[in-house]
């Protein structure tokens, strides 16, 4: 997915180290969504959670849009021409309605509900998504992986997975990247990773055993929900440090709760993001708009969407800044 902001913010990201901080404890940080409308005046309206001034990652996770449940009759539904991408792997995931996907490597296919589609754009890569005739309701996360700095010229590439679901304690999981109750994702990912959907029946109550390695985020998408001891609001994300071994997941309301839970090992780099490029420095990211403003080869090409691609927005005047999240405690 595109960020299609027209002045997207200028972002240098990571790098935080570890404080101190009493072992086994689970302190929840709330991360509240701020609304980004993707185009015009009949584009979506995203909930973005990451990145913010807060906090840019959770593990190698950059990059999350909450999105819906958008009437297509009304919003228009998605229509985002081709565009590139460097430096990521960009991560679909629906709750319902269908997207169409087509990439510079050929590959033509649909986002679905309960189906991952991963696509890996290190050195480049550009593809379009556009909601099919059959949607008329448009709900899903959009998430970026940052790849480190050894596989940040990766190959492009393309996974499809459905994952099993996996029922514990009034809960339904599917583990679309990683493991978690039990459940193993096959797709490849480039550091240490955890994608799953939790959908908790009335009332339940889950505890999770995770990898104390990791830090976490839940993502709220529907219902109230409680992260240890922190209420969560729906399009909010509930940041865990790491250090803890198990994670208790409450819905206390009488009907379903949904959320995305995320985690991977602290990503130690320093990151610059800037529309759909991540690098290392400004020179990286003006290089890559360079290349895709001029068409080179880099990128490759989409074929079989009826219209132009998606522009490069003008540079800031200024070089890109640090940012990054504050050390953990």
């Amino acid at each position: 997915m595109s960020n299609v902001e027209t002045k997207p913010a200028q972002l240098r990201c990571g790098g935080e180290t570890d404080g101190d901080r009493p072992a086994g404890t689970a302190p929840v940080e709330v991360l509240t969504a701020r609304e980004v409308p993707l185009g015009g005046p009949r584009a979506m309206t995203v909930r973005r959670t990451l990145p913010q001034r807060s906090r840019t990652l959770i593990g190698a996770w950059c990059f999350a849009d909450h999105y819906g449940p958008d009437d297509v009759s009304e919003t228009g539904g998605m229509d985002v021409a081709p565009h590139p991408h460097t430096g990521l792997q960009t991560v679909s995931w629906l709750f319902t309605g269908e997207i169409e996907h087509r990439d510079s490597m050929g590959s033509h296919a649909y986002v679905r509900p309960g189906e991952l589609n991963l696509m890996t754009g290190g050195h480049g890569i550009s593809h379009s998504e556009v909601s099919t005739p059959r949607t008329t309701v448009l709900h899903g996360v959009q998430l970026w992986v940052a790849l480190p700095e050894e596989h940040r010229a990766a190959e492009r590439d393309f996974q499809h997975h459905a994952p099993e679901p996996v029922s514990i304690d009034g809960a339904e999981i599917r583990v679309f990247l990683g493991s978690l109750a039990g459940s193993v994702s096959p797709v490849r990912t480039f550091t240490p990773l955890l994608g799953a959907e939790i959908v908790l029946g009335p009332r339940a109550s889950l505890t999770l055993a995770v990898d104390p390695g990791f830090e976490h985020g839940l993502l709220v998408d529907q219902g109230r929900v409680r992260l240890a001891d922190a209420p969560l609001a729906p399009a909010e994300l509930g940041y865990v440090p790491p250090g803890v071994d198990t994670l208790t997941v409450t819905n206390e309301s009488d009907d379903v709760a949904r959320t995305v839970l995320l985690g991977g090992t602290p990503f130690d780099e320093e990151i610059v993001m800037w529309w759909n490029f991540i690098g290392r420095s400004h020179e990286d990211i003006a290089k890559a708009r360079d290349d895709w403003q001029n068409a080179s080869d880099r990128f490759g090409a989409v074929e079989g969407y009826p219209g132009e691609r998606l522009p490069a927005p003008a540079l800031p005047n200024a070089v890109i800044t640090p940012r990054g999240n504050p050390p953990r405690r």
